[in-house]
């Protein structure tokens, strides 16, 4: 069992942001750092705290799926308060800070499967979730919640071992979750205060995609659609051509990259 020290004043210790992780709330275990932060931000938690489990015992991904976060992995939600024009971007957000901060602390190229998977060596190694809460034209809050495999040990569970990867196993050492969560929030930081310029995010986002030009099954609600992922567009819609050469808009779903 590792001896790291995993706490909020570990996390908080040289952390250079100035808005992300000022305030850090964590907890060794908790049941979802989603379900926190959500209870914090109608409670009025300022905007940038964070929600960190060094366990969390019934995470969720999209769709209300089952995420497994084991000690040694990281969890976390954000608490951002932004304006209703921003709100396309924060997955573009979201997912490159976790490939950058991957890239800078484990040295690990990473990947982003649409919508929101972190992909290392094509296996999920990470995930995003967004929540928000909208009233008339403005964003009451929004709650980003963050998961990384970390000390995941893929052989252990038997479900996910094919298609699931942990940092620790694939960089052949051990990573420090703290710093880590400390890159994590510091380039989230800098790409969240970049919001205006939303077209570099757009492009680095865009350049960062495992699955253009990729065939792909697409499922969104009832729709089951396959062909080439061709491109996304500002607002982060895939945009998929169909065998008989047909453009479709995904805005929302699933996709699975296909062989061949």
């Amino acid at each position: 069992m590792s001896a790291e020290i995993y706490s909020s004043g570990e996390i908080r210790r040289g952390l250079a942001t100035s808005v992300i992780g000022r305030r850090v709330l964590f907890y060794p275990r908790l049941a979802s750092t989603m379900d926190t932060a959500r209870q914090e931000a109608k409670s009025g938690a300022s905007e940038g705290t964070v929600i960190i489990a060094g366990e969390q015992t019934r995470g969720r991904g999209r769709l209300k799926r089952p995420w497994l976060s084991p000690v040694g992995n990281i969890a976390l939600s954000i608490i951002l308060r932004p304006d209703i024009a921003g709100l396309p971007c924060l997955m573009m957000i979201s997912s490159l800070a976790a490939v950058r901060s991957i890239r800078e602390v484990a040295g690990l190229k990473a990947r982003i499967k649409w919508p929101n998977d972190v992909l290392i060596g094509g296996k999920k190694a990470g995930g995003i979730l967004i929540e928000n809460e909208v009233k008339g034209d403005r964003v009451a809050y929004a709650v980003i919640g963050i998961g990384i495999n970390v000390g995941l040990r893929t052989a252990d569970h038997a479900d996910i071992a094919g298609i699931a990867a942990g940092l620790n196993e694939t960089a052949g050492r051990e990573i420090s979750r703290a710093e880590l969560v400390r890159s994590l929030l510091e380039e989230f930081e800098r790409l969240y205060l970049a919001l205006p310029d939303g077209q570099t995010i757009y492009e680095e986002w865009r350049d960062n995609l495992a699955t253009l030009g990729k065939k792909v099954t697409a499922t969104s609600g009832k729709d089951v659609m396959e062909g080439i992922a061709v491109s996304v567009d500002g607002n982060g819609a895939l945009v998929l051509r169909r065998p008989d050469g047909t453009m479709t808009r995904v805005v929302a779903g699933d996709v699975t990259l296909r062989e061949g």
